[in-house]
């Protein structure tokens, strides 16, 4: 089992168990996503959608309408390949990449006007796919909350209410969802039909990424977004354990904390990995977190492969 880790500078395949040798694999733009589906693993970025059939040793580029992908998804039971980008908008292919058709019903939704992210050009982008079941597709937009789909992408509902819009991640379970935002981590029993705030008795606000792994979840927060991180105490993070599915946010040390803001998460051969805007890849070991390598720049996306 080797990891790969989406950078600023591309995406690095190393051992879990010796990081430090990792190489670079792919030399593009800033990774948004690394995705795996079997033996398909897919690195979404600013400049292109690239996919890979052997585990990250070599790379090959995927035309999309739009040239900033920063999501992507390939559904496990109807052979599709979907790409979201920015600005937000959502397409389908079902050659594996040769064509797309978009998916419009996303820009019908009632909220559309309204969204968009300063520091991107005032354009909002779909920064999260995921499926939950047959023909269901979830999707976040920061900034434009949580959208559904039952139909694979052809109409969508909202599902933005006690929710905050600035959308980065979306974990979906069996039994609930979790959203990472800029201003706090949320939970849904309903399928997002009501959402509640998991983080009110912790001092950061702004989540990256959530994990679940052996029936706890994993989280980390800073208390304001990339533009605070260069003072004196780095991003002036927290790591975050819950045995209870978020109920209850324990704060637990790791290697380059609070300075080191942990973007990124992977399970490899059992263990929970997490990558550091600081390029360190942690490993959860004997619960301790401990640094087990790094590459020159910040993981922003992690993904295991065979």
């Amino acid at each position: 089992m080797n990891l790969l880790a989406g950078t600023q500078t591309g995406v690095y395949r190393g051992s879990p168990g010796a990081f430090d040798k990792a190489v670079r694999v792919l030399d593009s733009d800033r990774v948004m996503r690394l995705q795996t589906f079997g033996p398909r693993t897919y690195a979404a970025t600013r400049g292109g959608l690239y996919r890979s059939l052997d585990g990250g040793d070599s790379w090959t580029r995927i035309e999309t309408p739009r040239p900033e992908v920063y999501a992507v998804l390939e559904h496990p039971l109807e052979e599709q390949l979907y790409a979201g980008t920015h600005p937000a908008h959502l397409y389908v292919s079902t050659d594996a990449g040769e064509t797309w058709t978009e998916l419009d019903g996303l820009q019908a939704l009632p909220s559309r006007s309204e969204w968009h992210t300063p520091r991107h050009r005032d354009e909002a982008h779909v920064r999260s796919l995921r499926s939950a079941g047959e023909g269901r597709l979830v999707a976040g937009i920061e900034v434009g909350g949580i959208h559904v789909s039952d139909d694979g992408g052809e109409t969508w509902t909202e599902r933005r209410s006690g929710l905050h819009d600035d959308v980065h991640h979306v974990l979906v379970g069996e039994e609930c969802w979790f959203v990472s935002t800029g201003d706090g981590l949320y939970r849904s029993d309903d399928d997002g039909r009501s959402w509640r705030r998991l983080d009110r008795d912790v001092e950061g606000r702004y989540f990256r990424e959530a994990h679940r792994h052996d029936g706890r979840l994993f989280a980390a927060a800073t208390a304001g977004p990339p533009s605070t991180w260069d003072g004196p105490r780095g991003a002036d993070a927290a790591l975050y354990e819950s045995r209870a599915d978020g109920e209850t946010l324990q704060p637990v040390e790791y290697a380059g904390g609070p300075g080191e803001f942990v973007l990124s998460w992977a399970t490899a051969d059992g263990e929970v990995y997490a990558g550091t805007t600081a390029g360190q890849l942690l490993r959860r070991t004997d619960e301790r977190w401990l640094g087990a390598g790094g590459v020159p720049s910040g993981i922003a996306s992690l993904s295991a492969v065979e």
